[in-house]
């Protein structure tokens, strides 16, 4: 019985995807004949790693564009170094936060409110939601992704049917929607944009995390259920919401003593708006102890003595 090709062998030649896991978004890399170009970079404690793949990808010819679908610190976390290393690389962002950008306010950006980092880098032009971008000399159509972050775009090529879809729709969901943890409604959007994404029907799509895969319908099924899910009862979208911070930082940490766990949380703005919004009947010590005893429960984290370590 022949088997089905795997997802990758689906993408055209002219694609390399570098899956990175969860604290780096994946990285696709375009080598053309004309020019080259990555799609999202990853997070700052990769960076060094996120030049080298690249370097060994392009095999001695520079990198010429850089372009971000959403300036979340894991997507574009990698911008400074490959700028460093090839200066004349030009950078393309999202229209929504170019002047936040432009004068490096790092609070804007979500990455101090996130307790998270983010290397500043310059953004040399706009990816602008209804234009069109040459990648591996085929044209590719930026279009507008809201709800996991308002200013999102997702890339997709009509020629060859491939869809990056960012954080907007995974194999198994999709992005925490932060706009609602911040006081706005944006269920609608998350709604909306997996309905754009069903409309251009792509037959094989690169999410932001995770393997590249081809059933698309299945997915935004899932991803529709799930929100659902959240429309239904916000405080399980901010639970799922404080898990992920958490794990995101254990990832970078690797392992954490409870006490520094509670200094970070208190100086990360976005967790005192969690538990103030959704869990102020919890005491702050009670709630972040349940929130590392549920990553342990998950399989995320183990616990030895007062110590979390990533698993």
């Amino acid at each position: 019985m022949p088997h089905s090709p795997a997802p990758h062998d689906l993408l055209p030649p002219e694609i390399t995807v570098l899956e990175r896991g969860w604290l780096s978004a994946n990285n696709i890399l375009f080598i053309g004949q004309h020019d080259t170009a990555i799609v999202d970079t990853g997070y700052c404690s990769h960076a060094e790693q996120t030049v080298a793949l690249v370097q060994g990808a392009l095999a001695g010819r520079p990198l010429d564009r850089v372009l971000n679908t959403h300036l979340h610190s894991d997507h574009c976390g990698g911008n400074a170094a490959l700028q460093k290393t090839w200066p004349r690389v030009l950078t393309a962002i999202p229209p929504g936060q170019a002047r936040h950008v432009r004068q490096w306010n790092a609070y804007a950006l979500s990455y101090t409110p996130t307790g998270q980092e983010c290397p500043p880098f310059r953004a040399d032009t706009l990816l602008d939601p209804g234009s069109c971008v040459l990648l591996g000399d085929k044209p590719w159509q930026v279009h507008a992704a809201p709800g996991h972050d308002p200013h999102s775009v997702v890339l997709f090529s009509p020629q060859d049917r491939v869809l990056i879809s960012a954080d907007a729709l995974w194999e198994n969901g999709f992005g925490v929607v932060f706009p609602e943890l911040e006081g706005d409604s944006a269920f609608a959007e998350v709604a909306a944009t997996l309905d754009v994404i069903e409309a251009l029907a792509p037959q094989v799509v690169i999410p932001g995390h995770g393997p590249v895969f081809t059933d698309a319908p299945r997915a935004i099924d899932g991803a529709r259920r799930r929100l659902d899910g959240f429309v239904r009862n916000p405080t399980k979208h901010a639970l799922y919401a404080a898990k992920v911070l958490l794990k995101y930082k254990l990832l970078e940490w690797q392992q954490i003593r409870m006490a520094d766990l509670t200094a970070w949380a208190q100086g990360t703005p976005y967790f005192g708006m969690l538990r103030e919004t959704h869990f102020g009947d919890q005491e702050e010590d009670a709630w972040l102890q349940s929130l590392a005893q549920d990553l342990v429960r998950s399989g995320a984290a183990v616990r030895q003595g007062d110590v979390l370590h990533n698993v």
